[in-house]
This record gives C-alpha cells, sequence and structure tokens, in this order.
C-alpha cells in the first residue's frame, strides 16, 4: 500500500478539531507536547496536547454529582426518560461526527465505528423505554391486613469506567441506564480515547440544557490516568463503580471498592471460544469465524480465540479459514478505506503481545498457518498494521488459555462434545462462547448448565456482535457483570422490601407472640 493511502497526522488533528466542532465542542488547539495528549493509531503519533486532571479533580466532580443526585433522584423516571431520549436524537444528527472520531482514536474500520454509535442509538431507545418499566413486586403477606412489596430506589453517584475497543458503546450502557434509574454520574475513559468522551459529554449537556435537566454535577468526564480510577474506586460517595478492562485491571478495582464495602460490576477480559461439530453449515463457521476474530483488529473483548473443531471437520475448516484470512491480507490498512477489514492495533503493546504470544505458541507445539507478520511498517512506522494470525494447536497449551489482545485465532481439535465443552471451559475467562451445529441435541447440551460456563452462550453465529437488548457480561475472571439489556437495570438501583399494614391489628409473623 503506498504511503499516500495513509492519512498523514496533521490530516487527522484537522478531522478530529472538525468533528469536534459539529458536535459543538472546543477542540484543542495546542500543539502535541508532554503531559496528555489526544493520538490515532493510524499514524500513531500524537495529534495534539490535552490535559489531565487529578485526583482533586475526581474529588470535585463526585461532591457535585452528589449535589446534584439530590434532586435527580426526585425527578420522575419517565421525565429523566427525555433527556436520554434527547440524547438519542442528537447521537443520531452527529452519527458520522461521532464514528470519525471513533476512528481516529480507536482505529476501527469506518462499519464498525458507525455500528459502534447505532448501538449508542439503540441504547437510548432502550433506556427509555426502562424509564417506564422500572418495576416492583407486590408478593402475598401471612398476616392479615398487610402488604408486602419490592420498590427500587437510585444508588447515588455512578463511577464509569471504559477501556479503549468501545469508546463511546459502553459508555452508553452504563450511563443511559444510570440516568433514567435517577443517578449521575462521573466518567473515565481510557487514556486513548478522550477526544470521543468529550464529544458524548458535549452532546449529553446539550440535551440536558434542551429538557431542562440539571446540568451541572448531572455528568463529568475526568480525562487522565490510573490515579483517576483508583480516586473513583476509594471515594465512599461512589455507590457504584462500573469498570471495564482487563482481568488485571478488574482484580485492582474490586477489593478497592469490596474494601469500603461500595459495588462494583465489572466487565473484564474474554477467551471466547466456538465449538464446530461435525453436522456444522461450513459456510456459516467461515463467516462467523473470521468477523469475529479478525473484526476490531481481534481488540473487542468477545472476540474468538479458540476454535475447536471435530476431528472429522478439521481439515477442511482450517483450510477454508486459512484461504479467507489470506484475502484478509490486502484488506488490512487505512480504517478510513472502504475496501479496508482489518484497521491498526491500538499501539505497540498489542504488537508485542501479539508477537509474544505466536513465540510462545510456536514453543508449545504450535503452527502458524498464516499471517502474524507486521505490514505498512515502512509507511507508518509508529503505527502497528499486523495480518491476522491462524495458528494449528496440538491442544489448549499455557499461551492457548491466556487472552492475548490481538487478532489470534487458536484452532484444536476434539474428538466428543464432551471433551470439546471440557477444553471450551478449560480457561479461566468466561464471557462468550458459540456452538456451530445442526444437531438441535448438540444445541441444547451446549446451552445446558453442563455446557458452556460463559455468561454469552450462541448457536451457528460467532462470539462478537452481542444485541443490546439481552444483558451482556461474562463468569469467572470476566468479572460477573452485567450491562444493558433484560433486567440489567436492577444493578443500578437499589431494592427496598416494604411493608404496609392497613388493618387495625399488630399481628407478628411466623406466629410469634409477644405482650
Amino acid at each position: 500500500m503506498p504511503i499516500s493511502a495513509l492519512p498523514t497526522t496533521a490530516s487527522l488533528a484537522d478531522r478530529a478539531r472538525a468533528a469536534l466542532d459539529r458536535c459543538r465542542v472546543a477542540a484543542p488547539q495546542e500543539p502535541a507536547g508532554a503531559g496528555g495528549a489526544a493520538r490515532s493509531p493510524i499514524t500513531g503519533r500524537e495529534l495534539f496536547a490535552l490535559g489531565h486532571e487529578s485526583a482533586a479533580d475526581v474529588e470535585q466532580a463526585v461532591t457535585e454529582a452528589r449535589e446534584a443526585f439530590a434532586a435527580w433522584r426526585d425527578t420522575p423516571a419517565p421525565v429523566r426518560g427525555q433527556l436520554v431520549h434527547r440524547l438519542g436524537e442528537l447521537l443520531r444528527e452527529h452519527k458520522a461526527d461521532l464514528a470519525e472520531l471513533v476512528t481516529i482514536e480507536a482505529g476501527k474500520i469506518r462499519s464498525e465505528a458507525l455500528g459502534e454509535v447505532q448501538e449508542m442509538i439503540d441504547v437510548c431507545d432502550l433506556a427509555v423505554g426502562m424509564s417506564r418499566q422500572l418495576y416492583g413486586r407486590t408478593m402475598p403477606s401471612e398476616r392479615p391486613g398487610h402488604r408486602l412489596m419490592e420498590t427500587w430506589h437510585p444508588l447515588g453517584v455512578v463511577g464509569v469506567i471504559t477501556a479503549f475497543n468501545f469508546p463511546v458503546a459502553v459508555w452508553s450502557w452504563n450511563t443511559c441506564v444510570a440516568l433514567v434509574c435517577g443517578n449521575t454520574v462521573v466518567w473515565k475513559p481510557s487514556e486513548l480515547t478522550p477526544l470521543t468522551a468529550l464529544a458524548c459529554h458535549g452532546l449529553l449537556m446539550r440535551a440536558a440544557q434542551e429538557v431542562g435537566a440539571p446540568a451541572r454535577g448531572l455528568h463529568r468526564v475526568v480525562l487522565g490516568g490510573r490515579e483517576i480510577g483508583r480516586a473513583l474506586a476509594d471515594d465512599p460517595r461512589v455507590a457504584l463503580l462500573s469498570a471495564t478492562g482487563s482481568t488485571a485491571m478488574g482484580r485492582e478495582v474490586a477489593p478497592r471498592v469490596a474494601a469500603r464495602m461500595g459495588r462494583y460490576l465489572l466487565e473484564l477480559g474474554g477467551n471466547n471460544a466456538a465449538v464446530v461439530a461435525p453436522s456444522a453449515d461450513l459456510d456459516l463457521v467461515v463467516r462467523g469465524s473470521v468477523f469475529s476474530a479478525a473484526g476490531t483488529a481481534g481488540q473487542r473483548c468477545t472476540t474468538l480465540r479458540r476454535l475447536i473443531v471435530h476431528e472429522d471437520v478439521a481439515e477442511e475448516v482450517t483450510r477454508r479459514i486459512v484461504d479467507a484470512y489470506k484475502q484478509l491480507r490486502d484488506r488490512v490498512g487505512d480504517p478510513f478505506a472502504e475496501s479496508t477489514l482489518v484497521g491498526p492495533l491500538v499501539g505497540e503493546r498489542g504488537y508485542a503481545a501479539m508477537r509474544s504470544a505466536l513465540e510462545r505458541a510456536a514453543a508449545e507445539g504450535g503452527q502458524v498457518l498464516v499471517g502474524g507478520s507486521r505490514v505498512l511498517e515502512e509507511e507508518a512506522a509508529d503505527a502497528y498494521y499486523v495480518e491476522p494470525a491462524v495458528v494449528r494447536m496440538p491442544g489448549q497449551t499455557a499461551v492457548v488459555r491466556e487472552e492475548t489482545f490481538a487478532p489470534i485465532l487458536y484452532v484444536m481439535p476434539y474428538r466428543t462434545l464432551e471433551e470439546a465443552v471440557e477444553l471450551h471451559n478449560g480457561v479461566p475467562q468466561g464471557l462468550s462462547s458459540s456452538i456451530f451445529t445442526q444437531d438441535q441435541s448438540e444445541a441444547e447440551r451446549f446451552l445446558s448448565a453442563a455446557g458452556s460456563d460463559c455468561g454469552i452462550v450462541n448457536v451457528n453465529i460467532g462470539t462478537s456482535g452481542a444485541e443490546i437488548g439481552g444483558a451482556f457480561g461474562g463468569e469467572k475472571d470476566t468479572g460477573g457483570g452485567r450491562e444493558s439489556g433484560s433486567d440489567s437495570w436492577k444493578a443500578y438501583m437499589r431494592r427496598a422490601t416494604n411493608t404496609v399494614n392497613y388493618g387495625g391489628e399488630l399481628p407478628l409473623a411466623q406466629g410469634v407472640s409477644f405482650l
């Protein structure tokens, strides 16, 4: 690919400023320098300086959020929903602008960036519906003249920590639901994606102003590094901390929040697998696996990393997957180009992890069948574009059990479904899973309690691309959190059990007699 095919850093900076301007958000004007900065993985270089904040700024942000909560919690939930409804309208209006920023900062190809913003719009619609369905229950009381029921109330300040790979969608999962539930939000975005955060905050503040919601303290972005996350984790006024990132990050966050008896919601690593049965539709296998494994350059928490294939079809599946990956070689590059299917890794750490994993896989008996090489190094020396790799493994070795946030797909054989399930579940992570089969019995067994141990279990589709209507999250080292759809709103509220005595007597429960 000629160097002219990649945008220049200066042009990316101009495009970022223009997108922010269209969102009516002030863009940084200083040249790139020391300290915080916006950068793009497309060229691997800084776009312009962007100041970081401190733990003291977190203190102020939480103080303002706590003050705003006192009024926001008493606002009727359907009225709170009007704010999120207006946000959804603004997101529709600025869908292309936000997608532009997602591509610039996260390196996603255009269609994936647009899809992520569409997910935000869909979440707004979902949350608006939730604002009229925050249901409690009424249960029969054993005591005459009494009513027993449950009610749900806002928690308070919700802290949100997001990762670079879904810089806006995961924020919307948390923020839209938290707001309709009556909470206020303090957001620490990834250090790698500050501009998308500023744009989202700006649009939300516009929506608040237009519908008459309190602007001060309702939502705040705090830019910075690990110290910001630690401050949110340690502040007892943060009622819930929702954190998305690596398992290592979750292991640091959870005990800090637990030490102060706070609540946390964790969406952590995934080491996702698909089982391919002898009866599988191999066309579906190839299409579903290639997107799940190579999409977003392997940088999704739901990326397919392990393909567990029955020995009867292993050779054919492997050959077809390798052939498909060979076609990807010429589709790696500028994520703004229509022909591109695989954009850059977010940075050098991701590339180093990929190279290390491939070397370890070879040492553990693996064979790289295709991919793994860095490309466009001459055109963009500071950026990291790679060919997605397929590696045949003799079994589930140590490196296979680890999550490498890069496009590596390990292919392993199995003989029986029981063996496949054992391989599938034999990793610390438990986010997303899939089985390709035309055998109803096999599908049901994989969906059962004795099958996949993941939070997401699919049949005849890949591991990525979850819809917002279902609760998203996983088990084991994935953290156990659930966000977005179903009844995940309950994580952002507290439950109260209420007993109302409308009779003239005072009977005690369980037949207890006193006085």
